[in-house]
């Protein structure tokens, strides 16, 4: 591939996921440090950052599953989902459900200044465990932990 064709880059069979899914990982986990930076600082404006970067990881990720999908679809030639391939899935879906679901949690707090409590970090630190359990399976999956695919059992 041409590196400065623009139509390639774009159109290839799997190019996408691998670049798109560290924007709502990175985009996560640094709310989350600004979360709990917010907590020991006692800085507002922390916690004014973390709830803007849980919201751009809250935006970003359908596009990282849309991608994924496509990656399964074209890279792995739609593959049954079984073994490491179906629990990528699963930690990837329950990750990006509970990005949403906090994302909601502190969008109807209408105040993101405010500092969240316990129970949010608790359930923002279980997340992290999430994506972390998720990108090593993908990474798995795709070879890049293994020099294989291993999306067969």
């Amino acid at each position: 591939m041409n590196s400065f064709n623009l139509k390639a880059a774009l159109l290839a069979k799997h190019a996408q996921h691998p670049v798109i899914i560290h924007f709502p990982i990175a985009l996560f986990i640094i709310s989350v440090a600004f979360d709990l930076l917010a907590i020991w600082r006692s800085n507002p404006a922390m916690a004014k950052a973390a709830y803007y970067n849980l919201l751009a990881a809250a935006l970003t990720a359908p596009v990282a599953i849309a991608t994924g999908l496509a990656a399964w679809q074209w890279q792995l030639e739609g593959a049954k989902l079984k073994g490491n391939l179906l629990l990528h899935l699963l930690f990837a879906l329950a990750a990006s459900g509970m990005i949403w679901f906090l994302c909601g949690w502190r969008f109807r707090q209408r105040q993101s200044q405010r500092t969240p409590g316990i129970f949010y970090i608790f359930l923002a630190l279980a997340t992290v465990l999430l994506i972390a359990i998720a990108g090593h399976l993908g990474g798995v999956v795709s070879g890049v932990e293994s020099g294989a695919n291993q999306f067969r059992e």
